[in-house]
């Protein structure tokens, strides 16, 4: 009986490694005229800029191990893969097949050069099959004592569960005691995790008792609420030689900032951690600064894919200053850029935020132009849903520079912090029409030098 189980172990094994798929190369080459590396710079850790493998592979899901500079970037069944110069091998592995390691070298190329394109093609075997990956649901509700289930299976948590599920679709219900039960779908696919962010209604009974509390804290502030502080009007109308716009006052308050609940594993380690922030009132643009009102500050478009309405691009951070330096002598105002932390508070909705993953929803699709719905190029200002405070084009669209230098967050509460006084790189926020969902998130930091000009990065003015 032994010796029969022995050979049944060994039989399996054998057969298992008869069968495995394994991935080949077909090509590796440095991809000539090919110039996305430049166009498209990113810099290692180290300030120096990548080169850029474009990985021809007909499967998502792939991960990449070596010298990796960054996320990685699927489209169509093109991977973008940033290495740091000097890199020698490439790991690529997909479920479902042997991981296959790329040397360099065995394609005659010794490393991998600074602002080089190469183009590695994979072939995968036929009909070998990728086993279907499973994707992560992300729950944030309230009450925090409410029962969670997902296809009929209970999760516990305290106002937030994280569950890996097939992708395809799934119905969830949320359920608690003096509340009305919600009960939702939602469909997952193998790009990037989904967040749900659920508020339970309280019934009638629930909903009286709330009001009696609410009653009692309203009479004590009862005295300071009928003599508020003058304020700046909500929306301010500004025109510049014919060409108008529109400033949205964003009411101070203190927020968390960074990594919250609601940004899940799509969250990058520079977003992290966490933690509050503090801003006076201001005032910021409804919209991107178009096309129209540069021309008439500056008088010039520096724009490639033209249009009125449409934001602004091609400008670096130091044209941007230029640019609030000739408005202000126009106006007698004082723009300016954003700060980070300015920036991410609006594009939450201020203290109106309802904790949304984008700018004004958890679908990226009402409020966002990026890689999936943009064919490519730029949109007019206000052709997407605004946010809470009614900004628009807050997530995609362009990238929006902002005033602060990088540097890497402190667990510190911080009030009005305007970032380091020394640094190569500027901040920018919010995305572009170029870039995939994950960058177009409310949290996602990205910086670059600023001279730099490119054509999904523009502004939004502040005002103080």
């Amino acid at each position: 009986m032994k010796r029969y189980f022995l050979y049944l172990m060994f039989s399996m094994l054998a057969v298992a490694g008869a069968t495995a798929q394994e991935l080949t190369v077909k090509l590796l080459a440095a991809a000539g005229n090919d110039i996305s590396a430049s166009q498209h710079r990113r810099n290692d850790l180290n300030g120096q800029p990548c080169a850029l493998v474009k990985v021809q592979l007909a499967t998502a899901g792939a991960k990449f191990e070596g010298n990796v500079v960054g996320d990685v970037r699927y489209d169509a069944g093109e991977y973008w893969v940033y290495l740091s110069a000097g890199s020698k091998e490439l790991r690529v592995k997909d479920n479902g097949f042997v991981a296959c390691h790329v040397r360099f070298a065995d394609y005659g190329i010794a490393t991998v050069q600074s602002l080089q394109t190469y183009n590695l093609t994979l072939l995968m075997p036929q009909g070998g099959a990728v086993i279907p990956q499973g994707q992560k649901l992300i729950i944030n509700y309230s009450p925090a004592t409410a029962t969670v289930l997902i296809d009929s299976k209970f999760y516990k948590g305290h106002g937030h569960i994280e569950a890996t599920l097939p992708v395809g679709s799934h119905d969830y219900i949320i359920a608690a005691d003096g509340y009305e039960t919600v009960e939702g779908s939602v469909k997952l696919t193998a790009n990037a995790p989904r967040t749900v962010n659920e508020n339970l209604v309280a019934t009638a009974q629930q909903s009286t008792a709330q009001e009696s509390t609410a009653q009692q804290s309203n009479q004590a502030q009862s005295v300071s609420a009928i003599q508020p502080p003058t304020q700046t009007p909500a929306i301010e109308t500004f025109t510049v030689n014919g060409v108008s716009f529109n400033m949205v006052r964003v009411d101070g308050g203190t927020f968390t900032m960074g990594a919250t609940s609601e940004q899940g594993s799509d969250a990058y380690k520079d977003e992290k951690p966490a933690h509050q922030v503090t801003l006076s009132t201001y005032s910021i643009g409804e919209t991107e600064v178009t096309q129209a009102l540069w021309q008439a500050v500056m008088g010039k478009n520096p724009s490639k894919y033209k249009g009125d309405n449409h934001p602004v691009e091609k400008v670096s951070w130091k044209d941007c200053q230029e640019f609030v330096e000739k408005l202000n002598s126009l106006t007698g105002k004082f723009f300016r850029l954003p700060t980070e932390a300015e920036w991410e508070f609006a594009a939450r909705g201020g203290n109106k935020s309802r904790g949304y993953q984008y700018s004004g929803s958890n679908n990226i699709n009402d409020v966002a132009w990026y890689d999936d719905n943009s064919l490519k190029v730029t949109h007019d200002v206000k052709s997407k849903q605004p946010n809470e405070l009614g900004l628009y084009d807050m997530s995609g669209n362009v990238w929006e520079w902002c005033q602060d230098r990088y540097s890497s967050y402190s667990s510190d509460s911080q009030t009005n912090p305007t970032g380091p006084e020394r640094g190569s790189y500027r901040m920018s926020r919010g995305g572009s029409w170029y870039y995939i969902a994950r960058r177009c998130r409310v949290a996602f930091r990205y910086y670059f030098t600023p001279g730099s000009r490119y054509f999904d990065r523009g502004l939004r003015l502040a005002l103080q």
